[in-house]
């Protein structure tokens, strides 16, 4: 029996995490300073600002602000799901300062050594 439950396939463990985070679309379409609710070394939810008008598999430039936007996480994401108050976005491309700082941040919020790593391990497969 195969199980169609979107958690029961992750590959990433979602972290709750507080932050903001901009938004922006290849469109011009911009929202600063959204809300992050959780991240993974895959991608990012966000609480769905009000004047949001992106659809599925639309592309955007996410940047991840941290300590008070003095370090920024940049990754070119596309909207994986949005429902009624979240959306959330699927990493697509990062750079190596980037992902050494997420990287960092999951490391420090996993407190397990073995299953950063084996996470690490799916993102490169």
């Amino acid at each position: 029996m195969s199980n169609n439950n979107p958690a029961e396939r992750r590959q990433f463990t979602r972290i709750p995490f507080k932050a903001k985070a901009h938004i922006t679309s290849k469109k011009a379409e911009i929202h600063l300073n959204c809300d992050v609710i959780d991240i993974s070394l895959k991608g990012i939810l966000i609480a769905k600002p009000s004047n949001w008008l992106g659809h599925l598999y639309a592309k955007y430039q996410v940047n991840l602000l941290l300590e008070n936007g003095q370090l920024i996480i940049q990754m070119q994401s596309s909207v994986a799901h949005i429902d009624d108050d979240t959306v959330g976005f699927i990493c697509e491309q990062i750079d190596i300062d980037s992902i050494s700082h997420l990287k960092r941040l999951v490391e420090l919020n996993l407190g397990d050594e073995s299953l950063l790593y084996r996470e690490l391990h799916a993102l490169i497969h």
